[in-house]
């Protein structure tokens, strides 16, 4: 098992940046393919981004490609969201997640395994 806190959130105005980290303990970290989700008030969860186990393929939902970037230190059992041009759009509690299934990039949430607590971003207009 494996238990994932995220940090990082907070209030930016639109225009501004942030990185979200999601620090991971328990099994070994690159065990896992990680994603971050989020989730606005009134609406599902949708996915963001997310990368495989090896680093070597990211995907990204289509209204954050170009601004978001997701990437992942193995040594320091850690993935990072960077966040630049943030909309007030992008307001959302973001998670991120595990899949055991380390080589394979899902962007459905019902694939993955475990998921941190949330973090809040709010981006002002």
């Amino acid at each position: 098992q494996v238990q994932l806190v995220e940090s990082g959130g907070g209030l930016v105005q639109a225009g501004g940046s942030l990185r979200l980290s999601c620090a991971a303990s328990g099994r070994t970290f690159s065990s896992y393919a990680m994603g971050w989700f989020r989730q606005a008030p009134g609406k599902e969860r949708e996915f963001v981004a997310a990368i495989p186990w090896n680093n070597d393929n990211t995907a990204y939902a289509d209204s954050v490609r170009g601004r978001f970037t997701i990437s992942r230190d193995n040594a320091k059992n850690t993935v990072y969201l960077q966040m630049n041009s943030l909309k007030p759009e992008n307001t959302a509690v973001y998670y991120c997640a595990a899949s055991v299934t380390r080589g394979v990039i899902f962007r459905t949430p019902s694939r993955y395994d475990y998921w941190g607590q949330g973090t809040q971003v709010t981006v002002s207009s």
